[in-house]
């Protein structure tokens, strides 16, 4: 596993603030400023496009990466336009925090990395599921139940979010929007590399209103040890559903198992409206405090930005979560196995 311990790269002085530009000022965008917002050692200097906060506000992402005002830059664009970004940014010689995925295809990986560590520079994707309480204890007691044998990852999502929340889903899918997580992570509790993919996809209902995307994906795939894991992604649950979200892990080893129920993270409120599960392991407030997983993995990038450090995600285990989508979704348009 990699040391998570600061490590300085070369004789480069510690940065006393990290100012930081947000590329992309919606949902993402505004949640990136306030966690950086509580971070003693961050501020947000300048915006691309639309106000936030005090922030300067540049046009676009090449005149706020020109600025001069920014050491590092928040990709929160929709997810096919961050590698632009990204490249652009690395090129200038500024950090980069990138929301998830980290790109929607392999040559923009390949040439988002590329640029990355030809200029040195921090960069990390957002991943922020492994600094969830119950996920981080499960990588450490991964030893406990042996050789990985088989997973199983459901991330789900409410017809709220690819008809209300984004209005993009016709440019990505529920497996890039949301498998991208889970891919991740089992990945890193596997600490394997994947080989084979095989996908399948449905469409229907949300094509009918008017998106053409899926409404569903199922992927399984094979790692180089020979452990397998099958990741499934939708996003038309009823609006009526109690939490946005619907999550579930599970891996089974040799020698034991690891589940992990998100639903069971909450309290639950009753009221003569709805029966809710109030969310608390990703974003939370405690005490007018950004709390949570999200919070904790913004602040991780912040300080290796300042530090040097390399960040706990590397963009080249990134780039493999890109290689497994984008074979997912080759797979899924050919109803056969994809190597990688």
């Amino acid at each position: 596993m990699r040391s998570t311990q600061p490590k300085r790269n070369g004789t480069k002085p510690l940065l006393p603030k990290l100012r930081v530009g947000i590329v992309g000022t919606g949902i993402m965008g505004r949640g990136h400023a306030e966690v950086l917002a509580a971070h003693p050692d961050a501020e947000v200097t300048a915006v691309s496009r639309r106000p936030l906060g005090d922030a300067a506000v540049y046009p676009d992402h090449h005149a706020l990466i020109a600025s001069g005002t920014v050491d590092a830059v928040s990709v929160t664009t929709p997810d096919h336009l961050h590698a632009d970004v990204m490249v652009a940014a690395a090129e200038a010689g500024l950090h980069i925090l990138v929301e998830k995925p980290f790109t929607t295809t392999v040559a923009d990986a390949d040439r988002a990395v590329a640029a990355i560590r030809a200029a040195g520079v921090v960069a990390m994707c957002l991943f922020n599921h492994r600094w969830v309480p119950a996920y981080a204890q499960a990588k450490e007691q991964m030893a406990l139940i042996g050789e990985p044998v088989v997973g199983y990852a459901r991330k789900n999502d409410t017809i709220y979010v690819p008809t209300e929340m984004i209005g993009w889903a016709d440019r990505t899918t529920c497996a890039w929007f949301l498998s991208s997580h889970d891919i991740d992570l089992v990945t890193w509790l596997y600490d394997d590399v994947a080989v084979e993919v095989f996908a399948t996809a449905r469409h229907g209902k949300l094509r009918g209103m008017g998106i053409d995307t899926p409404d569903a994906m199922q992927i399984q795939v094979r790692y180089s040890r020979g452990a397998v894991a099958t990741f499934e992604s939708a996003w038309i649950y009823p609006n009526t559903f109690p939490t946005t979200v619907d999550s579930y892990v599970t891996v089974a080893g040799e020698d034991g198992v690891i589940q992990l129920d998100r639903q069971k993270e909450n309290i639950q409120v009753a009221t003569d409206k709805a029966y809710t599960y109030p969310r608390n392991m990703l974003q939370r407030v405690v005490h007018g405090q950004p709390a949570g997983a999200y919070r904790d993995a913004i602040h991780h990038f912040v300080d290796c930005a300042r530090t040097g450090a390399e960040p706990l995600i590397s963009v080249e285990s990134s780039r493999q979560v890109t290689a497994v989508l984008a074979a997912a979704h080759e797979s899924a348009r050919t109803g056969r196995p994809v190597k990688l």
